[in-house]
């Protein structure tokens, strides 16, 4: 090293040490504070304009009329999504007696895997648009029997030979009606 590089260098760390060092970035030192949140009443536009939720009345509409109509509703979504895409032999179940984790449950056909397929696709998708995201989705990859769980309504799309293999309709329809019953003697 030359002696003209060596001031140099010991020049700039002279600099350096005669500047006061600045404070090393941690954790706490870079949090920053903010300004306290407002109350949940004056947050966004619609809020501030609709004023204290207590002082708008209440709909008279009792709370089972809206339940029936959302349940209406998503019937008739299925019903018109089996139909798009032609589905066959569609079979309504009504199990509210029966059962406790639906309360109706749709059975309908497909002609092929691919078919089964697309009509389970369609009912996924008509639901998500109506804000009514299914629970649960099973049996897409082998497409013989695809049940779409949304809730009050269970949809089964399946093959015409895994249907009548299977024979749910029979199944949940034991008790209706007893003039179907075998009479035994």
């Amino acid at each position: 090293m030359s002696k003209a590089a060596a001031t140099k260098a010991t020049s700039r760390t002279a600099a350096a040490a005669s500047k006061p060092a600045a404070p090393r970035a941690t954790r706490a030192s870079t949090k920053t504070t903010s300004a306290p949140r407002r109350p949940a009443t004056t947050r966004g536009k619609a809020a501030a304009t609709a004023g204290p939720s207590r002082a708008v009345p209440r709909k008279a509409r009792p709370k089972a009329a809206k339940v029936l109509d959302a349940f209406a509703q998503l019937r008739k979504l299925v019903l018109d999504a089996l139909d798009d895409l032609k589905a066959k032999d569609v079979v309504e179940v009504d199990v509210r007696g029966k059962s406790s984790v639906a309360d109706l449950l749709v059975v309908a056909s497909g002609t092929s895997s691919r078919h089964v397929k697309s009509i389970a696709d369609e009912v996924v998708i008509k639901a998500k648009r109506a804000g009514v995201p299914p629970i649960g989705v099973e049996g897409q990859r082998e497409a013989e029997w695809v049940l779409v769980d949304l809730g009050d309504v269970i949809v089964h799309v399946m093959l015409p030979r895994t249907r009548e293999f299977y024979g749910l309709e029979r199944l949940w329809s034991v008790g209706d009606s007893h003039d179907e019953l075998p009479i035994a003697g």
